[in-house]
Parts: structure tokens; C-alpha cells; sequence
């Protein structure tokens, strides 16, 4: 998190490390984003591991391969918020 904190354009994030690309970040996986992912059949996985970050960023990447964490709010949301 503190990553894409760091790195993603300023907005909600504040994008002070320049030299790195949005491109090149992992998505934050906990218990609420990889339950959403797996119920959108965004991943496969069913430990919620390295493994898992790499398959669901793999995927994400296909939505915006500029920026794939910017859905990391949307699934982490629907899980805690919406019960998804």
C-alpha cells in the first residue's frame, strides 16, 4: 500500500516517487479483495499469497496495463462495505 501511496498520480494517492511507474505495482491482496476477485472471476487462486497477487495483477493488467491497482479501492470496497 505504502507503494501505491507513494507512486500512483496525486489524487487519492500522492504520487511523490516519480521514477517508478504505476505500471510496475502489485495489488494489495487481503481477505476482502481476494474474496470480491474470486466472486468476479478475477482470480483463480485460492490462497491469499504471492501467487495469487501475480495472477490477480496479471489480470488487471488486462483492464489498464498503465495503472492495474487503481481497482484496488473498488474490490477491497465492495468486500468491507458492501458484503459483497
Amino acid at each position: 500500500m505504502f507503494l501505491r501511496w507513494m507512486i500512483r498520480k496525486p489524487g487519492v494517492d500522492f504520487g511523490l516517487w516519480r521514477s517508478i511507474p504505476s505500471s510496475a505495482l502489485m495489488m494489495p491482496l487481503d481477505v476482502h479483495s481476494g474474496n470480491v476477485a474470486r466472486k468476479l472471476g478475477l482470480l483463480q487462486r485460492k490462497q491469499n499469497d504471492w501467487q495469487a497477487v501475480e495472477e490477480l495483477t496479471l489480470r488487471l493488467r488486462t483492464f489498464d496495463a498503465g495503472d492495474p491497482v487503481k481497482y484496488d479501492f473498488a474490490l477491497f470496497g465492495l468486500g468491507i462495505f458492501e458484503k459483497f
